[in-house]
């Protein structure tokens, strides 16, 4: 296989945005609570990256030690709360609010990466997160706590939190194991955890709701996640996080297709003010 050049890496980052985009248009098609759809999804996401695994012969067990299943452990734990929160966030408060929370995690990996790597953000890198905060603060069509709940936005920037955390994380992991390895072993320790509290009324899902989870699960989830760790291996989590800002985007314009939900021009201003954060790192980075 041969080596992942930067451009490669980018083209990889804006596939997987466009797949985690979908994320919500199959969470609102199905009708089963946020956990049900949580444990389907890595369910199937597990399932499809032993596929894959085998398919190209890449071993589960390969490079593991007990310091990698700790640290792999971790980040399963940081997604699926990631998850958990998001979907909770949108039950309290709806798609506007949870989305604009989940927003800040660029603004949470610069920080990290700061706390855990030592490394200082560059004036560019605060302009691009500058760029997307102030973008996603336009995509959602209302915020109006006082209407919907503080709680919804508190719970959605958890979920931004952890979702940092997972970025930040998986390079702790990234050029070590295999991607595929580190998503399957990740969603595995999310399937584990929901098993035993949500099996029984997973069972029970209409037969409609077996397949967008099934969708969720393999497109969104298992390719998704493939790419976004393989990225890693090049991608600072920082970029990988700008990219992944064009989740809501992709989701609106999805939802505007296949629902009729037609975006505001204030929604299409915060699109532009994204887009443009991203162009800022189209080009790989110099040589030191």
């Amino acid at each position: 296989m041969s080596e992942l050049t930067h451009q490669r890496a980018l083209l990889y980052m804006h596939i997987a945005a466009l797949l985690f985009g979908l994320t919500g248009i199959f969470g609102k098609l199905a009708s089963v609570a946020p956990d049900v759809i949580v444990l389907g999804r890595a369910l199937f996401a597990v399932l499809a990256l032993l596929v894959f695994a085998r398919l190209y012969r890449h071993s589960m067990l390969a490079g593991l030690s007990p310091v990698r299943l700790v640290q792999l452990a971790v980040c399963g734990l940081l997604l699926g709360v990631h998850w958990l929160t998001f979907f909770h966030a949108i039950d309290l408060s709806g798609v506007g609010i949870a989305t604009l929370g989940f927003a800040s995690f660029p603004a949470f990996v610069v920080l990290l990466e700061w706390l855990i790597w030592r490394e200082q953000p560059s004036r560019m890198d605060l302009l691009k997160v500058a760029l997307v905060c102030v973008g996603l603060v336009l995509v959602p069509p209302s915020f109006d706590l006082q209407q919907s709940g503080a709680a919804g936005l508190l719970w959605a920037l958890l979920s931004g939190f952890c979702f940092a955390a997972v970025s930040v994380g998986n390079r702790l992991t990234s050029g070590k194991l295999h991607p595929v390895q580190i998503a399957c072993w990740q969603n595995g320790v999310i399937a584990l955890c929901l098993l035993p509290i949500s099996s029984k009324a997973m069972l029970q899902m209409p037969a409609l709701d077996w397949l967008w989870i099934a969708l969720l699960g393999v497109l969104c989830t298992g390719v998704a996640h493939g790419l976004f760790v393989t990225s890693l291996t090049v991608l600072k989590a920082r970029v990988a996080s700008l990219f992944f800002a064009l989740e809501p985007v992709y989701g609106i314009l999805l939802a505007w297709y296949l629902f009729g939900e037609q975006p505001s021009l204030r929604m299409l201003l915060g699109g532009v003010l994204i887009i443009s954060a991203l162009l800022l790192v189209q080009r790989a980075p110099k040589p030191a």
